[in-house]
């Protein structure tokens, strides 16, 4: 077989395993395999082959008496280390949790998952509280960006190992959060597609939260009929319902503001020659400024980010204690910055995010919009673990396209399309409105092969 079993997209797997070309037990053997052959050990942070092992052996039963329960029976999926698995203490990829108590129950979408027949192979590392953009994590080690040619590269945060997992072929799926773009960022740093449905969309029951009013969830994966797939049996239904949208006369929207700031050369590049090919598609593009871009930055400057005040009032306790020692001191210090919002500020923030949102839907409409994921492409590890000045500012600016989507409660799906400098992987990310994700995905799904271009 040319491709390993955890190389495959989610689609050619599930033909594999439904024909009975491919057993489920054997195909979570494979992957266990491939796991342990792997040099870099900081992709997961538990492997659960006792749960999935017994879980193949139930699908492999099931499909050989003619039971399948649909087109994600038997197809492996390893878990970001925020959602509950049952009988295992959830760590956050903190070292402070890991003497907590285990989860009573699967979170809900873990549920959900396992009962459309998906096989739980691990819990993947990720930045500690899930509060960075970069996928440093000094407790559990770093993943390494797989797609690095030249020396160690970030993988992107916070669902870090999440997207290592997928872009080194060792799992089909891997699941994410997203608050600030932790499911986009670690797709388009490592050239493979993450959705971030809109929030509220899929149960946030046993998950570990960082800022409730932004926090939502989504798959990495190889291809946007992937995430397709597994947003339908994340929402409880047995066949997904997203349609694919014609690209003809449809209408993009680029903002000529804040998310080309200081992007690469090489990222920009990329990102217009796939809208050229968008173009060519018979794609309308429209470039204009959305001045809620600029209230954002000006609303975070004057009372500091949403994300911050949330993360603080989550973590206080723990900051005020013994715990802070133990925790990542760049999480500590940006955690910290929260105690500086008031209950004022915090409510003129709310009450500015309402209007905005308001103001940015009547502005865009249907249209959706498109810029770089990320501005640049994975930047070494080594410099940003030795200079925290260094590192807070590329995780503010890794950070900053996409925490724009969920302030305004945008869904977003990142696409590969290009390379950047070293041969690095850049990501276009599509986005719309709150509660659009049918009609984003629909597109997504005809967009995706133009998009990536030669791109593989």
């Amino acid at each position: 077989m040319s491709k390993s079993f955890g190389a495959m997209s989610v689609a050619q797997l599930s033909v594999l395993i439904q024909g009975g070309a491919a057993d489920p037990v054997d195909v979570a053997e494979s992957v266990f395999d491939a796991i342990a052959n792997y040099a870099d050990k900081a992709v997961f942070t538990m492997l659960l082959e006792d749960r999935a092992m017994e879980e193949a052996r139930a699908s492999s039963e099931r499909l050989r008496q003619g039971r399948s329960l649909g087109l994600l029976d038997g197809i492996p999926i390893a878990w970001k280390d925020l959602f509950d698995i049952e009988g295992r203490t959830t760590t956050a990829g903190s070292s402070v949790l890991a003497r907590d108590a285990p989860a009573e129950r699967d979170a809900a979408v873990v549920a959900l998952l396992r009962n459309a027949g998906m096989i739980a192979i691990g819990c993947t590392n990720m930045s500690e509280f899930a509060f960075s953009g970069l996928g440093i994590n000094p407790h559990y080690g770093t993943p390494v960006n797989p797609r690095s040619a030249d020396r160690p590269r970030i993988p992107g945060g916070s669902s870090s190992g999440a997207g290592v997992a997928v872009a080194a072929g060792l799992v089909p799926v891997a699941m994410g959060t997203d608050t600030g773009g932790s499911v986009r960022i670690p797709a388009a740093l490592n050239g493979i597609v993450g959705y971030k449905a809109t929030r509220g969309r899929h149960a946030m029951d046993g998950v570990y939260p960082l800022a409730k009013s932004l926090d939502s969830l989504g798959p990495l994966c190889r291809t946007v009929k992937d995430a397709v797939w597994i947003d339908a049996a994340m929402r409880g239904l047995t066949a997904p319902e997203v349609a694919e949208r014609p690209l003809l006369g449809l209408e993009l929207l680029v903002p000529e503001n804040i998310v080309f700031d200081g992007a690469e050369p090489d990222v920009i590049a990329a990102f217009e020659a796939a809208l050229e090919r968008l173009q060519s598609a018979g794609v309308h593009v429209a470039r204009a400024v959305i001045p809620a871009f600029d209230e954002i930055f000006d609303l975070m400057t004057r009372y500091g980010p949403l994300v911050t005040a949330e993360a603080f009032a989550l973590h206080r306790e723990r900051l005020a204690g013994p715990d802070a020692d133990r925790m990542d001191h760049r999480v500590v210090m940006r955690t910290r910055l929260g105690s500086r919002t008031s209950l004022a500020d915090y409510l003129a923030i709310l009450a500015a995010r309402g209007r905005l949102i308001a103001d940015v839907e009547r502005l865009v409409g249907d249209r959706l919009i498109a810029f770089p994921t990320v501005a640049h492409v994975a930047p070494p590890i080594g410099p940003l673990e030795q200079d925290d000045d260094l590192f807070f500012a590329t995780n503010n600016k890794t950070l900053r396209n996409t925490a724009l989507g969920n302030f305004l409660d945008w869904c977003g799906v990142s696409i590969p399309c290009g390379t950047g400098a070293s041969g690095m992987p850049v990501g276009l990310l599509l986005s719309a409105t709150a509660r659009r994700d049918e009609a984003l995905l629909g597109v997504a799904l005809a967009a995706e092969p133009v998009v990536r271009g030669d791109f593989s």
